[in-house]
């Protein structure tokens, strides 16, 4: 089996299109979205009408910033710009992706082999930046392999008796191969707004025969997703971290 992840689209159709265009000839099986479709970006009704016309088998939960701006939450956990990007976001969703947001499922996603989820296992709204922070997501779980979201950081945690070692995923692409035995803990990184110091658009293709994980980075016209940020009135720093992938 062969799957795409995505992650942390963040409202931003430029960088998603780009990142479709890439994989366009490329086989899989599913698509895997690791939530936060939405927020700080100035165009969310457009990825999540394509989000919802995507073919074949796709599998959708949700993040911190689609249910806030679903108003299941108030976001009052967020910083002031992310809170006025998630309350635009909400005042201009059309009411079906709204009701498509509300509908999301909460992570993890469980599947053959491997485990979905936004922030980690336990708890979709943790941040799993450190290897002390991945010990205990691994001490929580039993799961060999998980992919997760939420920090826009493209890495690769890996689990080995009491050892936990971090890599970032770092290049325009690169293949990494599971040993038997180890357990990970993978982030794709972000789509729509990397903060890794690597503004291009970042994803993953998981490939379970292979047990093979390839990330790969694409290119897509920042300038473009800049304008729809200034455009609509949101913060413009907004639009000036994109440029500079953090």
């Amino acid at each position: 089996m062969r799957y795409l992840i995505l992650s942390d689209i963040h409202g931003n159709l430029d960088a998603l299109l780009a990142v479709l265009r890439r994989v366009r000839r490329k086989r899989f099986d599913s698509i895997v979205l690791l939530g936060d479709l939405v927020g700080y970006g100035a165009a969310p009704n457009q990825v999540l009408d394509t989000v919802r016309e995507l073919k074949g088998e796709v599998h959708v939960l949700r993040g911190n910033h689609d249910k806030v701006a679903a108003g299941l939450e108030e976001g009052l956990g967020f910083n002031a710009i992310a809170l006025t990007s998630a309350r635009w976001t909400q005042e201009h969703l059309s009411a079906t992706n709204r009701r498509f947001l509300e509908r999301l499922p909460v992570g993890p996603l469980h599947f053959d082999g491997f485990l979905a989820c936004h922030g980690s296992p336990q708890n979709e709204d943790t941040y799993v930046f450190t290897e002390r922070e991945a010990v205990d997501v691994f001490r929580g779980s039993d799961f060999p392999l998980c992919f997760f979201g939420h920090t826009h950081i493209a890495c690769c945690f890996s689990y080995e008796g009491a050892h936990v070692e971090a890599r970032l995923l770092q290049g325009k692409q690169g293949v990494l191969d599971l040993v038997p035995g180890v357990r990970y803990f993978i982030n794709p990184g972000a789509i729509g707004q990397p903060r890794d110091r690597d503004p291009r658009a970042a994803f993953a293709i998981y490939d379970s025969d292979k047990r093979q994980v390839s990330w790969a980075r694409t290119s897509y016209p920042i300038a473009k997703a800049q304008k729809r940020i200034v455009r609509a009135g949101l913060p413009v720093v907004l639009a000036e971290r994109l440029a500079l992938g953090r």
